[in-house]
């Protein structure tokens, strides 16, 4: 399945082991990240599934500036949309800092377990290896709601990368947490609400506390950015990912 239909209006799209979300208001498109470098094709078969195209794509919002998150940034830039993240995240899409695990970590994880194996020769055919700056990126052009389809709220979520943020989509109960908190993951041995394996995490102790921006929350729904959808709260969620704490 390339995509689930979450509520009106709100879609999740499956990436090459990541997840996406899309927003739509009449003709009018908010894309929440853009999985791996090789998802891009896979985004337009979805937009043209629901009947739309990628020029319907009134912006990008990007949780983080990973490289399973960045992916398909560039390839939608050549239609004219352009693409928001956090301020503090903007100099780690553009290349100038570097805050992920490294290809070694990767293959050192890989070499253990042979579902990670898997992984790591998924993500490394959909461009795992290839550096993917967005030189074009631009910080959010105001705080509270953005101005775009869905309306969503960026909420920091500082830890897993310095400029980390999730979406509150209030109209819909929903929340789309990007890496702050996720339900499975190939490299994890655990499922349901989680922070990812602490290798992943730029600040390990911030990615934890970030969990605090997230429990107040009025969402229902989560929308990981890997793993299936969570209907059971963002509350309860966050407990159990703090009770799912692995190295």
């Amino acid at each position: 399945m390339s995509y689930q239909q979450v509520a009106d209006d709100v879609f999740l799209i499956n990436g090459t082991d990541v997840n996406m979300v899309l927003l739509r208001d009449g003709r009018d498109l908010t894309l929440i990240d853009a999985g791996w470098y090789g998802d891009a094709a896979r985004i337009e078969a979805v937009l043209d599934k629901l009947g739309h195209r990628p020029q319907d794509i009134n912006a990008i919002l990007l949780t983080h500036a990973h490289l399973d998150h960045v992916g398909a940034i560039n390839h939608l830039h050549a239609y004219g949309i352009p693409a928001y993240t956090s301020a503090a995240e903007v100099p780690h899409a553009k290349g100038e800092v570097h805050e992920s695990a490294t290809p070694l970590d990767v293959i050192q994880r890989a070499l253990k377990d042979r579902a990670a194996l898997g992984w790591a020769l998924r993500i490394t055919r959909a461009g795992g290896l290839r550096k993917n700056a967005v030189p074009h990126i631009q910080p959010f052009p105001n705080e509270g709601p953005l101005d775009l389809p869905g309306h969503p709220v960026p909420i920091s979520t500082a830890g897993h990368t310095s400029g980390h943020t999730v979406f509150h989509l209030p109209e819909v109960g929903a929340v789309a947490t990007g890496d702050a908190l996720v339900t499975a993951h190939p490299v994890s041995k655990i499922e349901g609400p989680q922070l990812l394996p602490l290798f992943f995490h730029h600040n390990v102790e911030s990615a934890k506390a970030a969990l605090d921006a997230l429990e107040p929350l009025d969402a229902a729904t989560v929308l990981p950015g890997h793993g299936p959808i969570y209907t059971g709260g963002i509350g309860k969620a966050v407990i159990e990912a703090r009770a799912a704490v692995q190295v």
